[in-house]
């Protein structure tokens, strides 16, 4: 049984269960905001679904509830932030925040941040620049590894996703949010929860056979997103998110599944870049219309009835969830509310 919640009330309970754990309320009402709006977007592995295991470190002293923000280096168009072990959704707001100011003056930024957490989907951070005239591209470190090197057994690598939006005129922005595994591993996680199992090439166990029960997910490991080639830009896109910023990389990614105490140190990088360095803005998203309409025009293979374009589920899931509610499988309101008797919030 699923029922569905709004998202201003999903919003406001997430805020309600941050701030009885110390956080402070504007900063609880931003995450809360962030999060909801995953579940909007149809990220149901990174909305409220993540809250108990937030929580969990929160109250686990894993993570501070008042962080003071640093900028170790900075250059006009560059700079590092240091998020002082703070809640990942608060540390990439600004960090992206203070890349599209940047962007403004010298036409493209780029502002890496270490000792953060968690954030939520990619698609949030560079989504931001996209709504204001600007092409946005986020690269992080995930949160805990799930991966091998191409060939190898030891979990060196995450699913460390990109994402890149760019603004049109006429139709969604495109939106590009991908982890470099097949599957991301929130999409595991919710499997598990919903009783589901995985389709056969997400997962392989260590002799190398199909893993399809998210169960037994520990007993195996996330496949690369063609073979060597999603090894390659997991390690790539690690370097840059994590060795770069001094943050977490390889042996040193801290799984905040499975502990709530240690310093996770994740590592995120967003870059702004704004068009109107390099083109008139209303004449380049009229250009990406006419990418849509060469994509959407294309003669189809059998059996196809229409080719999406990055982004195209995103805007469509967010209008009918914004119509008609958020999806909360019973499950997961079961846990949810259970929550709240908790930290004596009132439930959704």
């Amino acid at each position: 049984m699923t029922n569905t919640v709004d998202h201003t009330e999903l919003c406001a309970f997430i805020a309600r269960c941050l701030e009885a754990c110390g956080m402070p309320a504007q900063d609880a009402h931003r995450v809360g905001a962030l999060m909801a709006q995953a579940d909007v977007m149809g990220q149901d592995g990174h909305g409220v679904f993540r809250l108990p295991m937030y929580i969990k470190r929160i109250r686990a002293g894993g993570m501070n509830m008042t962080p003071q923000f640093k900028r170790l280096n900075e250059r006009p168009a560059t700079a590092l932030i240091d998020g002082d072990n703070g809640m990942g959704h608060l540390v990439m707001h600004h960090a992206t925040e203070l890349a599209m100011q940047k962007a403004r003056t010298t036409g493209v930024a780029w502002v890496g941040a270490r000792h953060s957490n968690h954030a939520g989907p990619a698609s949030l951070y560079a989504m931001m620049p996209a709504q204001e005239n600007m092409i946005g591209l986020y690269l992080a470190v995930g949160s805990a590894n799930h991966m091998p090197p191409w060939g190898g057994t030891d979990m060196l690598l995450s699913t460390n996703p990109i994402s890149v939006a760019l603004p049109s005129g006429q139709n969604p922005p495109i939106v590009l949010d991908m982890a470099t595994t097949v599957a991301a591993y929130g999409k595991v996680k919710t499997a598990a929860q919903r009783g589901e199992t995985m389709p056969e090439g997400w997962m392989i166990d260590r002799e190398g056979n199909p893993l399809t029960d998210p169960a037994r997910s520990a007993e195996g490991f996330l496949l690369p997103i063609g073979g060597p080639k999603g090894y390659g830009l997991s390690l790539i896109f690690g370097i840059l998110a994590g060795v770069l910023n001094g943050a977490a990389f390889g042996r040193d990614v801290v799984d905040f599944n499975a502990d709530s105490t240690s310093v996770t140190n994740t590592g995120h990088v967003i870059l702004a870049l704004d068009i109107a360095a390099f083109a008139d803005p209303a004449q380049f998203r009229a250009d990406i219309d006419d990418v849509w309409a060469q994509m959407k025009s294309s003669d189809k293979m059998p059996g196809v009835e229409d080719i999406r374009l990055p982004g195209e589920r995103l805007d469509r899931v967010s209008k009918e969830r914004t119509a008609n509610g958020i999806p909360v499988p019973a499950p997961l309101r079961e846990t949810l509310s259970a929550l709240a008797a908790d930290l004596g919030v009132t439930p959704l």
